[in-house]
């Protein structure tokens, strides 16, 4: 398959990574770690560093928070090269890569009930793939003929899925008409060129879906590099669904410092009476991604206070 039309970056050997969170709340400290992480694994390969907002689920989204998250990232010095890409203006090229998959016998319309599945212990049978079915209210479906069992991480080594979720055809297209994460994240990584994505380990699972996708579109798919997590005091991961507080913007500096901390980076003797910038401009020149807790599962962060660090 060929781009379309759906990639505007020049293939290079440029470091290109990003950070795409979703408007559904404000940044909170397990946000800033994601952010961070890929901003200074970024930075230290002398690479650019995107920022996308994945709007595409607007029951979900809470108003204003895109904005917030925008200046919040500026508030902590993480500036961004070029324009902010809104996954909500790029419908058209989604449509594309659906028709084009749909064409190539690549997906099908699925008309199973969450009823149905659970019926199947939760996992799909294929149950509609060759009843070539109408897209009324219908799902559509990767037909996944040839799953990703497993994937390297550059920071945790070979990651196994379970077969049977690498295996089971995924919503590419929700039966609502909004357009699924798999997809849509597949399509703009791929559009804005980037060659290594740092997140947090809780998007472990979906990675092996995502790589097949990368194959069915015939593109290379990027390198992986997954974060540990962030716990509360009561051992939740910190997350807006989970109702973490939002950064505060009254301690950039120390919770900065804290961020690296978690991270496994050293510090400054005088990180205290530095600036944001110098602070973030010595965590680029001593960038040590090795030092990072190797672990798919979370770490433990207490809530933030001001003798913390």
């Amino acid at each position: 398959m060929t781009d379309s039309g759906c990639s505007t970056t020049l293939m290079t050997n440029r470091y290109v990574g990003r950070f795409a969170p979703s408007p559904s709340g404000d940044l909170h400290f397990g946000s800033l770690i994601a952010a961070l992480g890929s901003f200074l694994q970024a930075r230290s390969n002398r690479g650019d560093w995107f920022v996308r907002i994945e709007d595409i689920d607007p029951p979900r989204e809470v108003a204003g928070a895109a904005s917030r998250i925008l200046a919040t990232l500026e508030h902590y010095g993480l500036h961004w090269d070029g324009e902010v890409l809104y996954q909500s203006q790029r419908s058209d090229i989604y449509r594309q890569i659906l028709h084009q998959l749909y064409q190539q016998n690549r997906c099908y319309y699925c008309h199973c009930t969450r009823a149905r599945i659970q019926q199947s212990d939760g996992v799909y049978d294929g149950h509609c793939r060759n009843l070539s079915l109408p897209s009324q209210d219908a799902s559509l479906r990767l037909h996944v003929a040839q799953p990703v069992y497993q994937f390297h991480d550059k920071h945790l080594g070979i990651l196994k899925a379970e077969p049977a979720f690498a295996s089971e055809d995924f919503i590419i297209h929700r039966k609502d008409g909004l357009f699924a994460y798999n997809l849509a994240v597949v399509v703009d990584d791929h559009f804005q060129g980037v060659t290594e994505i740092v997140r947090g380990a809780d998007l472990i699972q979906p990675t092996v879906r995502q790589i097949a996708l990368y194959h069915q579109l015939g593109w290379k798919e990027p390198d992986y590099f997954h974060l540990p997590l962030a716990l509360d005091h009561l051992g939740h991961k910190l997350s807006k669904q989970n109702h973490a507080p939002p950064l505060s913007l009254d301690h950039p500096l120390t919770i900065l410092a804290e961020a690296m901390l978690f991270l496994g980076q050293p510090l400054p003797d005088d990180w205290q009476d530095a600036s944001i910038e110098a602070l973030l401009t010595w965590g680029i020149d001593h960038w040590d991604h090795n030092r990072i807790p190797v672990t798919p599962e979370l770490t433990t962060h207490f809530p933030f206070s001001n003798d913390s660090v």
